[in-house]
């Protein structure tokens, strides 16, 4: 059994922006804690080959995928198909906390920009 305390993950900022403490990284997924500070945005991006699986922990934001935009709180999970232009900004007023899971698992390489 692999099992990972979120206490002993350090955290590292991703390209697009965010925080994030990736609790597991296998060959065909990945699973991390993602935050975003108060008025805090992800830079648009998409990823080509990666699916991804966002599950609003705390907080709430602002999620725009492909054009079409909603509101998130905790409880709430957005799926975002690969080659899915996305972004996410926190309009809360505390710390916007996700669980982002990822198939392939995130790479900094399948990550693009306008």
């Amino acid at each position: 059994m692999d099992v990972t305390s979120i206490d002993g993950v350090e955290a590292f900022v991703t390209k697009d922006g965010s925080t994030i403490r990736e609790l597991h990284h296998t060959e065909v997924q990945s699973l991390a804690e993602a935050t975003l500070e108060v008025e805090q945005a992800t830079e648009r991006h998409y990823h080509r080959v990666t699916e991804e699986i966002y599950f609003v922990l705390k907080g709430q934001g602002k999620m725009e995928v492909d054009g079409e935009t909603t509101y998130v709180r905790p409880g709430d999970a957005v799926l975002i198909p690969a080659g899915a232009w996305h972004q996410l900004e926190n309009n809360g007023t505390s710390d916007l906390r996700i669980l982002c899971c990822c198939a392939p698992p995130y790479s900094h390489d399948d990550t693009f920009f306008e």
